[in-house]
């Protein structure tokens, strides 16, 4: 008995707690397609404890209206400022929570893997990405950075996850 393919969802997620970028992105076969993406901005001035709240909301929110599968995260690349490493830190630490408290299985990814998932090329730049996203989505327009980051994300993993039942790079 042949079973037809079910189609896969994916949350990727480009943190920062000024902007995080977030796209579901959905497989079925070989075609993806972007479902939803945004980025969640905080103000400036907000105190951390709620940018971390808004951050964890606004993802609870795409989780429940969309149903990922997974939720594949970028890493921080190597951050010369300590206090900014801590912060990008914790905000990811919400992030993993997030997926953790809906159950989703999470794909931790350095920006080098995701670049050469989508484009071929672990050095390729943002603007070489963003193409690649739109190619590899059919889309239209441009998305705006972050969230074209966080599709690229979900792009890899789910690229990386063909045919595996558990999450690759689990973090």
């Amino acid at each position: 008995m042949i079973v037809a393919p079910s189609p896969v969802r994916c949350l990727g997620v480009d943190p920062g707690s000024l902007a995080c970028g977030w796209a579901v992105v959905e497989r079925f076969g070989s075609r993806m397609s972007l479902v939803e993406a945004g980025v969640i901005r905080n103000p400036r001035g907000a105190d951390f404890d709620q940018r971390a709240l808004r951050i964890h909301e606004r993802l609870t929110e795409a989780i429940a209206a969309h149903q990922p599968g997974f939720m594949a995260v970028e890493s921080p690349f190597v951050e010369k400022n300590a206090a900014t490493a801590l912060k990008l830190g914790q905000i990811r630490g919400g992030i993993l929570l997030t997926a953790a408290l809906h159950g989703l299985p999470v794909g931790d990814y350095n920006p080098m893997q995701v670049k050469k998932a989508v484009s071929g090329y672990g050095w390729a730049d943002k603007h070489q990405v963003g193409k690649m996203v739109m190619t590899l989505l059919n889309l239209k327009e441009e998305l705006p950075s972050d969230a074209a980051d966080a599709a690229a994300v979900a792009i890899g993993h789910l690229l990386a996850s063909r045919g595996l039942s558990k999450a690759p790079g689990r973090a």
